[in-house]
């Protein structure tokens, strides 16, 4: 048996504001699907250069009002990141809320707009912790 990770799937209720929360990640559209029988757009977003590692952001033409309205069920999505001090720094002068600060130069949870948690892990060793992020606190649960 073969396995092979294809994406991963969350529901948006505000498809403009997720897709500038995720464009302020780094990732970019990759591919979209309009259904206009079902009333739906998928739209694949995924870091440059990592086309095959997609989310899928479902945006329902006429709401969701039957679903559940914290998607925090979902769990959350995770992206190593080159320096995470500065992604949050970046994160935060564009109006994210830094759920779980990278204190140990190591970690850090942030939150889409439609409540999905997004863990940023520093690629290789983690960075030396440096302030202001050393003495946050959470603003949040992640």
């Amino acid at each position: 048996m073969s396995l092979r990770y294809l994406h991963t799937m969350v529901r948006v209720k505000d498809l403009d504001a997720s897709m500038r929360f995720y464009e302020l990640l780094g990732l970019k559209e990759t591919r979209r699907m309009d259904n206009e029988e079902g009333r739906f757009s998928l739209i694949f977003m995924a870091p440059p250069g990592q086309e095959e590692c997609p989310v899928e952001l479902t945006y329902n033409w006429d709401g969701d009002d039957g679903l559940p309205s914290d998607s925090r069920h979902f769990g959350h999505l995770a992206y190593g990141v080159d320096d995470i001090y500065a992604l949050c720094q970046h994160l935060m002068d564009k109006g994210v809320t830094i759920n779980r600060p990278p204190r140990d130069g190591h970690m850090a949870f942030v939150r889409s707009p439609d409540n999905i948690s997004v863990e940023l892990l520093q690629n290789g060793d983690p960075l030396e912790p440096a302030e202001p992020w050393a003495s946050m606190e959470n603003t949040g649960h992640w």
